[in-house]
C-alpha cells in the first residue's frame, strides 16, 4: 500500500547520537587579526578522496537525432524541507571511488541510464559554506542512444523512492517553473544550471 510521505515529528538531536553529521566549532582570526568563532555542520562519511558527493548532469542524446538533447532529473521527498525536491541525480562517494566512478554508478542506480564516458568533471565545489563543510563535484556524463531513447530499470536501494523525468534541455527552465507551481522545491544546483543554459542561449541569440 503506497502512502504520501510526511513529517511526523521533529526534535533536537544530541551530537553523540548523530550517524551522518556532526557539529564543529571553528576558532579563527579575521583580516584584522580579531579572533572569532563559527559553528558548522560536517559530514561523517567523507573518505580519503576528500570529496563528499557528486551531482550528475547526464546528457541524453540520439546518434540519429531521433530526439532533442535531453537530461534526466529526479523527484525525491527530502525530510529536512518536508517536501518533494526536484534535483539532479546525486550520491555520496564510496571509499576507494573517484568522483567520476561514483557518477557512473549513481546514475545507473538512480535512473537506469548507463553513461558511456565523462564529458567534464568540475573542480571541487561547496554547497553552503556559511553552514557546512560539505563539498561535491558536478560530473557531466554522456549517455548516447543509437536511435530512440530507451529506458532501463532503476537499481534503487531499500528505502529509496525516486521518480525520474526526462526533459529536453531547452525546455528545462519552463519545466522547473511548472514544478514550482505544483508545490515542489527546486534544488539550487539544478536551478543554477537551467538558468545558465537559458542565459547562454539568450546571449548566443542576442535576445535580452
Amino acid at each position: 500500500m503506497s502512502t504520501s510521505p510526511k513529517i511526523l515529528s521533529t526534535e533536537d538531536l544530541p551530537v553523540s547520537e548523530a550517524k551522518w553529521v556532526t557539529l564543529k566549532k571553528i576558532h579563527w582570526s579575521d583580516q584584522e587579526g580579531k579572533q572569532r568563532q563559527w559553528e558548522c555542520a560536517e559530514r561523517k562519511t567523507r573518505g580519503s578522496s576528500g570529496i563528499d558527493a557528486v551531482a550528475i548532469l547526464a546528457v541524453l542524446r540520439s546518434e540519429t537525432n531521433a530526439f532533442q538533447p535531453s537530461t534526466v532529473i529526479i523527484e525525491q521527498f527530502r525530510a529536512p524541507v518536508g517536501k518533494f525536491v526536484v534535483e539532479l541525480p546525486a550520491g555520496l562517494i564510496d571509499e576507494g571511488e573517484t568522483a567520476e566512478e561514483t557518477a557512473i554508478r549513481e546514475l545507473e542506480e538512480e535512473t537506469g541510464f548507463k553513461g558511456s564516458k565523462i564529458l567534464e568533471s568540475s573542480p571541487l565545489l561547496v554547497c553552503d559554506p556559511g553552514m557546512t563543510t560539505a563539498n561535491m563535484k558536478l560530473v557531466m556524463v554522456d549517455v548516447p542512444f543509437p536511435d530512440k531513447l530507451e529506458k532501463s530499470d532503476q537499481k534503487l536501494e531499500a528505502g529509496e523512492f525516486i521518480t525520474i523525468r526526462i526533459v529536453e534541455l531547452p525546455k528545462l527552465v519552463a519545466e522547473l517553473k511548472e514544478y514550482e507551481q505544483r508545490g515542489f522545491v527546486i534544488d539550487a544546483r539544478l536551478s543554477h544550471f537551467a538558468s545558465g543554459y537559458e542565459m547562454a542561449e539568450r546571449i548566443r541569440d542576442a535576445n535580452f
